[in-house]
């Protein structure tokens, strides 16, 4: 695999721009690519149920909207941009008849097709464009003129000319002005379920609740352990994001650089790291996939004990108190999208 950054110079926008599309969702994923393509000039329709809560709301948008059986038939491209759990269900009861020969059929995530959740016929090109971020900012990139890198990857190339859409499927969205790196399915699926597993979400959320629930038992003012084990939090990060480890290293205090070398590796230790080891194997066997859409298929109860045990916590009572003193967040009440 050519491992280079691809940017919109080497696409054919044109490409995507000939052929009918199909957004099936509208979550956060879906409303930031139905948008995007549209204002980038693509015949596009979102796919949706009649009864769902988002069919007049993307009409209200000036999508052309449809529901799933007629959005799909008249594609010659499907964009499935459901959430994991649910998406072979959808696609196989309501979905995979009405696709027409030889189409093309689009992922942002590699789940459903890495661990066959989702096995598409032998005429179907099968790709996936994948945004390196959260929809809203998808969006907000593209109306602003920049871009979101995005992976771009090949599960079968039954047209002989999957990868060149793909790109200019990428490029319609955004991606193409700040890069587009291809990859496989394997890859993004099994890197991605880490990355949220092991460092973005589950390690950093249990990192800041165990140093913040430490500050309290050693008696010190909720408020004051708030600030120093989560709302800087994105300080830190944004320095990272803008010039890695060196940059963040050189913009704090040398105290604080003496306290990250000489004790950091005292928290995240070679038994964490083994932990990680453990995590992966799980996910590259198709443990977790196993288990997770096991869950799910019996009504998350272990995400819905979870979900409500969280926001019990001390932290999240004191951080709603101290959002509430910072307008400039721009905080809102938590709501998944459907």
């Amino acid at each position: 695999m050519e491992n280079k950054i691809i940017y919109d110079s080497s696409i054919d926008q044109g490409l995507i721009k000939s052929m009918k599309v199909a957004v099936i969702g509208f979550g956060s994923q879906g409303h930031a690519h139905s948008l995007n393509l549209h204002e980038s000039g693509v015949d596009i329709t979102v796919g949706l149920r009649e009864d769902s809560e988002s069919f007049k709301r993307a009409q209200d948008m000036g999508l052309q909207v449809a529901n799933l059986e007629d959005a799909t038939k008249y594609a010659d491209v499907v964009m499935l941009l459901l959430p994991d759990q649910i998406m072979a269900d959808v696609y196989n009861d309501q979905i995979a008849s009405h696709i027409k020969e030889g189409a093309t059929l689009l992922f942002a995530h590699g789940f459903n097709i890495h661990f066959n959740e989702i096995v598409p016929r032998e005429d179907l090109s099968v790709a996936m464009v994948a945004p390196k971020g959260p929809g809203h900012l998808l969006r907000r990139t593209y109306s602003e003129g920049s871009g979101m890198p995005c992976l771009v990857a090949v599960h079968k190339d039954a047209s002989g000319t999957t990868e060149n859409l793909a790109m200019s499927y990428a490029s319609a969205i955004g991606g193409g002005r700040a890069g587009i790196l291809r990859t496989t399915f394997k890859e993004e699926t099994e890197t991605d379920l880490f990355g949220e597993q092991v460092v973005l979400c589950g390690g950093l959320t249990e990192l800041i609740r165990n140093g913040f629930e430490t500050l309290i038992e050693a008696g010190y003012q909720p408020e004051s352990a708030y600030f120093e084990t989560l709302h800087e939090v994105k300080l830190i990060v944004d320095l990272m994001y803008e010039g890695g480890f060196e940059w963040m290293r050189h913009s704090i205090s040398d105290t604080a650089e003496y306290g990250d070398f000489s004790r950091g590796s005292r928290i995240i230790t070679s038994e964490t790291k083994k932990e990680m080891k453990k995590v992966l194997e799980e996910i590259q066997s198709g443990a977790f996939a196993k288990e997770w859409m096991s869950q799910a298929r019996e009504g998350s109860p272990f995400l819905n004990e979870k979900r409500a045990e969280a926001s019990k916590h001390q932290l999240e009572e004191v951080g709603k108190g101290l959002r509430e003193m910072m307008p400039f967040l721009n905080a809102k009440d938590v709501k998944k999208d459907k």
